[in-house]
């Protein structure tokens, strides 16, 4: 098995190239991002130029502006960063299969086995980060073992660690200007940035490669990055000769654990985005229509491309919106639950068409979108065997096809929700014969085991019967305050509790069933509870037709 080996790929100025990308008029002018924290404005992201000015992140912008005046600015948009990050991802999936974002400004591959349909480990880097600078793109890359690793090459390899010296440092800022400025990045390039060089570990050099760089690159906060260089641990070779449990009374676990995970001692997944499979059409239209003729006709050019598009993955719908787009930018939906996934256009359309007349048309729809909100996978059915068990299996097949179309149907009308199937329970405790299952959810029920003495119609909790304290059925008793005369009865059906669950209906112990039949004719289920921790008894439990 090959070993693991993470790529990580941090876009340190990536929202102002972002915008460079957009931009024809300012080449050879110092450019930053700016953004609002609280009531000051700050540095977001500089250019080359506007770095090689003195400009940093975290900088106010009037320190910036005093620094270097010609600075154009410009607001930031996360949205905007974050989609350009996610594009980002896409792009480099065609390097490896997994790919993960690290908002806002870094991805992280996992190029286990990858490497070699490159020309090897350093090829398929160098070829990575010039694509990168083509781009208009400054990247620093890291590859390591692990995901902690590759983070702190790519952020850290060739920095240096802060000294923290706060008594006789030379090179110290005045107090008054540390104390209203921002601290500038240790890690920070510096104008001639935009050389690619990639920091790459060699396999099992982990440790070698992290001893020299400084603690931050573990991804410490900054309070125990300054408390862990006050004590003189600046580099990270610095703390793996130290105790365990002395670091994690002093620190917290946090410091163990980052420092585990760098190393490979502790598991750190990658969590890959979810493949960008949608399942939807649209169609816009040279004229704003209204008539529910026209809708129809819409939905005939829809849906059988959505359902071709589904056939080819081998997926069938049970989520589906139509979402109608008016002249008036307002926008209507209508969203189906199928009770069982499909690609059939033919069992789809009806079920929509039902529910067209929820859609408002107002002054006219100009687009319509069909989506596939949910999918499931769908497996050609062959029938195989004998004739008779082959038509058997296809009667079969209708027959569900049929209650499931008639499932859909009533959802669409009062919902989902409301309807249910019941399914045989695995007790023999007659209220827990049975449960109840949503429709939608739940696969027709199979065939029920034949009880051993039939059951009621109706089944309600049990009540209380005025008769004598004897286990045989009584001549004459009382419930609902009637008085009943016994006409003939059937049993006994003994039933005995759950001992390894406490039920409170239970707790009157052994029960001996009954079905009574009365003078007027009802057929009651009484049973004869013979007492444990709550007194003997009769009671009624149910009702037969």
């Amino acid at each position: 098995m090959a070993p693991k080996r993470i790529l990580s790929l941090w876009f340190p100025r990536l929202g102002a190239e972002r915008l460079l990308r957009a931009m024809r008029g300012l080449p050879d002018t110092p450019f930053a991002v700016v953004e609002q924290t609280g009531q000051m404005q700050r540095i977001a992201s500089v250019s080359v130029l506007a770095q090689g000015a003195g400009v940093y992140p975290g900088q106010p912008l009037r320190d910036a502006l005093a620094i270097c005046p010609q600075l154009a600015t410009q607001a930031r948009d996360a949205a905007a960063e974050a989609a350009f990050l996610t594009r980002l991802r896409r792009w480099a999936g065609q390097f490896a299969p997994l790919v993960a974002e690290e908002p806002p400004d870094a991805l992280t591959l996992d190029i286990t086995g990858c490497a070699h349909l490159f020309g090897g480990e350093a090829a398929m880097v160098e070829r990575i980060g010039a694509a990168l600078e083509g781009m208009g793109l400054s990247v620093q890359a890291g590859l390591a073992d692990t995901p902690g690793a590759a983070w702190a090459l790519a952020r850290h390899a060739g920095g240096r660690a802060a000294t923290g010296r706060s008594g006789d440092a030379i090179q110290q800022e005045a107090r008054a200007t540390r104390s209203r400025a921002a601290a500038r990045p240790r890690h920070a390039p510096g104008p001639g940035a935009t050389t690619f060089a990639p920091a790459i570990a060699a396999i099992g050099q982990t440790h070698s490669a992290l001893a020299r760089l400084p603690v931050a690159a573990l991804r410490l906060d900054p309070a125990t990055v300054a408390e862990l260089t006050r004590l003189g641990l600046r580099h990270v070779g610095d703390l793996t000769g130290q105790p365990r449990a002395a670091l994690a009374r002093r620190f917290g676990k946090g410091l163990v654990l980052r420092l585990d995970q760098a190393l490979g001692s502790a598991p750190e997944p990658i969590s890959p985005a979810r493949p960008d499979t949608a399942f939807a059409t649209r169609l816009s239209l040279p004229e704003p229509i209204g008539l529910e003729a026209d809708m129809l006709a819409a939905l005939d050019r829809l849906l059988p491309h959505l359902c071709e598009m589904l056939h080819d993955k081998r997926q069938g719908a049970r989520i589906l919106r139509l979402e109608a787009y008016r002249s008036d930018g307002q926008r209507q939906d209508i969203t189906l639950t199928l009770a069982r996934a499909s690609h059939d256009p033919a069992r789809i359309r009806p079920l929509l068409a039902m529910r067209l007349d929820q859609i408002d048309a107002g002054f006219g729809i100009d687009m319509f979108r069909l989506e596939a909100l949910r999918t499931e996978p769908l497996h050609d059915k062959q029938s195989s065997g004998h004739l008779e068990a082959a038509r058997a299996a296809a009667s079969r097949a209708a027959r569900d096809t049929a209650i499931e179309d008639l499932t859909t149907r009533l959802g669409a009308r009062i919902g989902m929700e409301a309807i249910t199937r019941h399914h045989p329970g695995n007790s023999h405790i007659p209220e827990k014969a049975a449960q109840i299952l949503a429709a939608a959810w739940s696969e027709p029920a199979p065939d029920w085991p034949a009880p051993a003495a039939p059951r009621p119609a109706l089944l309600w909790r049990p009540e209380p019967v005025t008769a004598p304290d004897t286990p045989h059925p009584p001549a004459r008793f009382r419930w609902r305050r009637r008085d009943l005369a016994l006409a003939c009865a059937q049993g006994p059906e003994r039933i005995a509790p759950e001992w390894w669950l406490d039920e409170p209906d239970w707790r009157s112990g052994t029960r001996d069933y009954w079905i009574v039949t009365t003078a007027c004719g009802s057929r009651l289920w009484l049973y004869f509870a013979h007492g444990a921790a709550m007194s003997r008894g009769w009671f009624c439990h149910g009702s037969f037709a």
